[in-house]
């Protein structure tokens, strides 16, 4: 049997939680590793797609056609900048693919039969899910191997993490018997402040090993990258969120 790729979906439906960054900054650095690196944009805020480099307003064909329009796969997945790394972008257009999927018979397992075609191309498939539990974040669920849950350092960080595990385990019982969780990323950390500690340890109280030894700290090249259409290892090669999302890297390919 040929390999086929581990699908990990990034997921956490509070916003601004660095779903997205984390998305674009491992995809790419799992790519620089040489390993086939596939990023599926589930948001329709596009903003996977924008920031490697890709302008959602051009592409004739994007995650919605995939899903809705029985469109190829094959000819809307688009190469970046890196090296093995490709996207399959997303558009505005998703934004109507909640309320068109709710009629689809089987419409919680769409997304995972798109990827069964394109599945033994790659070793890793990331999708950047929604900031909802609607019915893309559970197609990505459902197509997943895992989940990879990013938490802020902030206040009210737990907050929602039970819905999301709540959402998880319900898609476990009767979707994804496999789903499982690959692990939680503590992001925006400011070690300089105590919430940042205080939460770190809460969320490592809660998730025990499942807890990414790999912090992401707040950076400020980190989040300039994305306006310039770059990952941030293209951006600024030796900043400090560069060196953070290869330690995760290495962390996830040599576990």
């Amino acid at each position: 049997m040929e390999p086929v790729a581990r699908i990990v979906a990034i997921a956490n439906q509070k916003g601004g939680v660095g779903k997205t960054t984390t998305a674009i900054n491992l995809s790419a650095c799992i790519a620089v590793a040489e390993k086939r690196t596939l990023l599926v944009d589930m948001d329709p805020q596009s903003n996977a797609t924008s920031g490697l480099g890709i302008d959602h307003n051009t592409i004739k064909k994007s995650t919605y056609e995939v899903i809705l329009k029985n469109s190829s796969i094959q000819d809307a997945i688009v190469k970046t900048d890196i090296n093995y790394l490709s996207v399959l972008p997303s558009s505005i257009r998703l934004v109507g693919a909640e309320v068109e999927l709710v009629n689809l018979i089987g419409r919680e397992k769409v997304l995972r039969e798109v990827l069964r075609e394109v599945s033994k191309d790659y070793d890793y498939i990331y999708i950047d899910c929604p900031p909802s539990l609607g019915l893309l974040t559970i197609n990505s669920l459902t197509a997943a191997n895992s989940v990879l849950i990013p938490i802020q350092c902030e206040y009210y960080a737990l907050e929602g993490v039970s819905q999301l595990l709540k959402t998880i385990r319900l898609v476990q019982k009767n979707l994804n018997p496999e789903l499982e969780i690959e692990g939680v990323l503590l992001t925006m950390f400011n070690s300089r402040a105590n919430l940042s500690h205080q939460v770190s340890e809460e969320v490592h109280k809660y998730f025990e090993d499942k807890v990414y030894k790999t912090i992401i700290h707040r950076n400020v090249r980190l989040s300039e990258a994305p306006s310039f259409g770059k990952p941030v290892i293209l951006y600024d090669s030796i900043c400090t969120g560069t060196e953070q999302y290869m330690n995760l890297a290495q962390e996830i390919l040599h576990p």
